[in-house]
């Protein structure tokens, strides 16, 4: 980026190279300079990933949340969170693709806190259009979704709570872990045979390098069961966002150690809060015939209160 900067490379050389990052932003936590560089990646992108460019996959997902039409369709045959009115200041972002493919977490978190109102024609938040070279269209549909949404907007997805807090500001965004753990409810330990099942977690990139949030979910986890730390949970799982669509080899590469770390753990659950990682370790832990079952933090909190 510095040598495109300086003039000594010319910008489309960028394109292949940085094809190969994941866009994690582990290394914001750790510079010195505190360089931000998953703005840096999203700004180069908007000039990269233009024309021809932008990969066919990235332009089929901006048509299909490019509306809410569109975003409404992809939860039409999943209609599990019904629209609902509350007194309370706080909203529940349903998400795009995770009301389509995992539209247990709205409901669990429905069942969870009555006090949050539920809009069924809700928007995309712009995460995924800001990560993949419509920065500005991103910044516009985060703006769009905090006017419909005045109060306290609750995601489920750590990628659209980072990306909602950088545009709204972080008092306007809470993400479910940080916002359930300043509850401080008392739940009710999970068992499997009279013994507490081993729970592990797997950190959102965004959440944990754009947040700060990573102690929050494992202090609930640790009060529903024996919390067991997967070692490199902080490390990126291969989903991020579009790049398992994009480079699925290189994907599953990045996530090849961490099966196998899983599986010898034996955990009965492994704690997801981002709808990309869940998605991307169902199907590898499947593929690897490992049976831990991988599952939304919001959704053990309800399954300990049955």
């Amino acid at each position: 980026m510095r040598a495109v900067q300086d003039g000594k490379l010319p910008l489309v050389d960028l394109v292949p190279e940085s094809n190969f990052c994941l866009g994690c932003r582990a290394c914001e936590p750790v510079c010195p300079a505190g360089v931000e560089y998953g703005v840096l990646l999203e700004e180069m992108r908007v000039a990269t990933w233009t024309g021809k460019n932008r990969p066919l996959i990235v332009r089929g997902l901006f048509i299909a949340v490019g509306t809410k039409f569109m975003v409404r369709l992809l939860g039409l045959f999943s209609p599990l969170a019904k629209n609902r009115k509350s007194e309370g200041e706080v909203h529940l972002a349903l998400g795009c693709f995770e009301r389509a493919l995992f539209p247990s977490v709205s409901k669990a978190v429905a069942a969870i806190e009555p006090n949050c109102s539920i809009a069924a024609d809700q928007g995309c938040c712009g995460a995924l259009h800001a990560h993949n070279g419509e920065l500005e269209k991103g910044k516009e549909m985060a703006v769009a979704l905090g006017e419909s949404m005045p109060g306290t907007i609750l995601s489920t997805a750590g990628g659209c709570a980072a990306h909602l807090s950088s545009v709204l500001g972080r008092d306007r965004v809470k993400e479910f872990s940080e916002w359930w753990a300043a509850k401080e409810a008392a739940l009710n330990p999970i068992t499997k045979s009279g013994k507490p099942v081993r729970i592990g977690l797997q950190d959102s990139c965004h959440l944990r390098n754009g947040m700060g949030v990573f102690k929050e979910p494992r202090a609930i986890l640790a009060s529903l069961g024996e919390y067991v730390e997967v070692p490199d949970a902080s490390g990126c799982c291969g989903a991020a966002g579009t790049y398992a669509l994009l480079q699925k080899k290189n994907s599953r590469k990045v996530l090849a150690q961490k099966v196998s770390d899983i599986a010898d753990l034996k955990l009965d659950y492994l704690a997801t809060v981002n709808p990309g990682c869940t998605r991307q370790l169902k199907t590898e832990l499947k593929r690897a015939g490992v049976k831990t079952k991988v599952i939304h933090l919001a959704e053990l909190i309800a399954l300990s209160q049955k």
